[in-house]
Formats: structure tokens, sequence, C-alpha cells
């Protein structure tokens, strides 16, 4: 076939992206479930919609009738509905906004912080709204902060009673820490269905101690290498966090060879993942030290040209690029990349709820209270529930939109003033890179 019919055209789901060396393009396309690598020949007639390869475009999705993936769209977009209703619910509880470290971009230090110990009628109001709000769901429970791990007898205990709680009602739980303290929560921990522990390491020793000092002033990376190696040793699983920016990255290449030194990278349950320094809410270091999207995967490629052994440690995501690099196959079209009052939610100690960890604790973003007694902002709930790429209005026409799930929703708010609002990204940019790394 050298010609295509009249009805045919170029796919809108299109993501095409040039090769670093300019010599081929990298085409994807998420509702056909498609990636090709072409030659400039092949590109060229692509964009003619005639060629040798026009039946090859057509069977992939490439070139459609515009009718026809319409009701593609439509019933990839029901299946996406379906699959959300039946997520994973994750909900956080924060036990305190207080916290031992002093880090330098921490975004909840201007956050009002009472320290003190959970309220017991507290505690059971939360495990009431579990059972009430997400009955016949699965569903997890994080401990988040602040810092969750504190000190004090009284206050370890109630943390304790928290962690026996969930094991009581068969919750799994979470517990995202700095890591400072966790030994002395370690026998608790063995009472509890720990799902995983996620620590922050920033870097080697001297790097992190600067970022991440005790209040006190104290280094704190060696006791957290140890508590983090005494988690695998009782089985646990840990997910390593580092949260990068300029005055970071370039000690990846040295941690990953400390991480592998220890034997982490080689443990069945050790996991990574990078965490990228931006100005939430509040960032005491100022904008100058941070990355956009794009320049933290430009300065991860150039590093992982250099040292390719840091994807021993993490293999970044460069958008689809690993996954499909993993797997064999593209992942499902990303109708939705904000979980905020659908697969996740966030209670306090006050008993406050928050769509999500990145809107919890912020005066302002509550959407409700479970405690002392239940009352919820049910229109705030349902527009945090209706945003996705068919919602938003900037997402209906955009070619990526099927990469980008239109972003997170606390970063497009805060960006926009509206929740239904993109928060855009560079996602050619991050297929072009991962292409060159992983293809």
């Amino acid at each position: 076939m050298t010609n295509s019919p009249g009805n045919i055209q170029l796919s809108r789901y299109n993501i095409i992206s040039r090769s670093k060396d300019g010599n081929s393009y990298i085409l994807v396309n998420l509702l056909s479930g498609q990636a090709d690598i072409l030659s400039v020949r092949e590109y060229n007639e692509l964009l003619a919609l005639k060629g040798p390869n026009a039946d090859v475009f057509i069977r992939k999705g490439y070139l459609t009738d515009p009718e026809e993936e319409l009701t593609r769209f439509r019933l990839s977009y029901i299946d996406f509905l379906e699959s959300r209703g039946q997520e994973e619910v994750q909900v956080f509880f924060v036990p305190t906004y207080a916290c031992n470290f002093n880090c330098s971009y921490c975004y909840q230090s201007e956050y009002p912080s009472t320290p003190g110990i959970p309220d017991p009628k507290v505690i059971d109001g939360f495990f009431g709204f579990l059972e009430s709000q997400f009955e016949g769901r699965k569903k997890y429970i994080t401990l988040f902060g602040g810092e969750p791990l504190l000190p004090g007898l009284a206050y370890k205990q109630a943390i304790g009673d928290f962690m026996k709680r969930c094991g009581e009602t068969q919750n799994e739980l979470a517990i995202v820490t700095n890591g400072y303290y966790l030994d002395s929560y370690m026998k608790y921990m063995l009472q509890a269905p720990i799902r995983e522990i996620q620590i922050t390491l920033d870097g080697t020793a001297d790097v992190h101690n600067a970022r991440r000092p005790h209040k006190g002033g104290k280094p704190s990376f060696h006791r957290i290498s140890d508590n983090l190696d005494a988690c695998l040793q009782q089985g646990f699983t840990v997910n390593l966090r580092v949260v990068l920016d300029r005055e970071n990255m370039f000690n990846l290449p040295e941690l990953a060879q400390y991480a592998n030194d220890k034997g982490w990278t080689g443990h069945p349950n050790f996991k990574t993942q990078l965490g990228r320094n931006y100005e939430l809410h509040h960032c005491q270091t100022g904008n100058q030290t941070l990355y956009s999207r794009l320049e933290l995967y430009q300065d991860l490629h150039n590093i992982i040209q250099k040292h390719p052994e840091v994807l021993e440690f993490h293999k970044p995501a460069f958008s689809i690029m690993r996954f499909l690099s993993d797997n064999g196959h593209l992942p499902n079209p990303l109708y939705d990349d904000c979980p905020a009052c659908k697969s996740e939610w966030a209670l306090d100690y006050t008993g406050r709820i928050y769509p999500c960890t990145a809107t919890v604790g912020k005066p302002g973003e509550e959407i409700g209270q479970y405690y002392p007694q239940l009352h919820v902002n049910t229109a705030t709930i349902k527009e945090w529930q209706s945003r996705d790429i068919t919602t938003i209005k900037e997402c209906r026409d955009c070619h990526i939109q099927l990469a980008c799930g239109g972003g997170c929703g606390s970063l497009a708010k805060n960006k926009h003033g509206n929740i239904l609002s993109p928060d855009c990204r560079p996602v050619a940019e991050l297929i072009q890179l991962g292409t060159s790394v992983y293809f």
C-alpha cells in the first residue's frame, strides 16, 4: 500500500522525539500501545501519510481514522475508570509535624506544629474513619510527618500502640522516616505488618550531614546507615530515597558505590527512589539550587553516561522509558497522575483531613475533619476526584496527555490557583533521554 485512505490521519496521541544523535526518531503511542524507532526516511513517510510502511503505521495506530481513534479512547477511558475504582488506597496518618532534623530544604518548616503525644481518641477516630470510608477496599496506612518516629517513652509507646492497632485491624503499615531513631522502634515494628520503610539519605556522609543534620548539630549519616542495615537484617523492605538538587547531584555515584559496598543494592528487600527538591509550598534554600523536572533528568542522563554503574543503584523513569525497558511493552494510558482523594488521603493528629501528602498540614488545604465529628467538604472532594485529562481544559488537545496524566494537582493548584489546571511534564524530552540510556 503506497497511499493511505482519505480519512486516515496522524494519530493525535503520537509522541515523537528525535534521537540525541539526530539520526532517528522515537515514536510512541500509548493509546495503541506501540513504540518504534524510525529512520529519517520512515519518519518522512509517516508525516506524508503514505509510502511502503503506511499499512504498518495504520496497524500500529500511528495513522488512524479519527472517529475510530475517538471510540478507542472512550473505551480505554472507561476501562481506566473501572480499574481506578479498584485501586489500593493509601491513607497517611501524621502523628506530629515536629521533627528532630534541621534539613536545609524542609517545606514544612513554616507549618504550625505543636509537639505532643497523639490523643488515643484521635487514633480511635482515625481507625473508625478508615473502616467506615473504605470498607471493602484494599488499603494500607503510612506513618508520615514531620518525623513520625521521635524519642520519648510516652510518645514511643503511643506510636507502638498505633503499630499494634494496624496489626489488629489487618492493615499493612508503611513508615516514612528520617531513620535516626529507627533502632528504638524496632520492637514495635516487629509486632506490626510492615509493608516498607522509606528512609532518606542525600549522599555520602559529608554531603548528607550538611543537608540533613540533627537539630542538635550532630551528624546523622552513620546512625541512619546502621539503622538501615538493621531493618534489612530483620527482613523489612527498605525504600531508600535521595532528594536531589544542584547541591548534591554530583555525589550520586559515590552514594551508589556506598550502597553497593554495603550490600544494599544486591539485597532483595532494598529499593530506591530519587526525589526532586522543588518549591512545594516553602523552601528555605531558595530557587537557585532547584532543578526543573527536565534539568534533573538531563543531569541524571549525563551522570549515567559517565557512571553507568549508577543504574545498579537506581534506574530513573525517564517518563515511560524505564517501564518499556523493564517490561518489553508500554504502560497503560495515564488518564490521571494525581491520586488525591482517589487512592490517597492524609489525616493528621488534629483530626483534619487533607487530599494528599503534598497538601497535608498546609493551612487552608483541609477538606474536612474526622475528629471529634466527621465532616467533609463534599464539593472540594468531588473537584479533586474529577481531576483527570478529560476535565483539565489544557490537557484535552495535548498529544502527550496519555503519558503525562495532567501531573500533580497540588503543584498545579499552587501555580495556577485552580485544581483543574495542568502540571505539565516534558514527556518528549524525557523519552529522548530515556531512549539514550535504555536503548
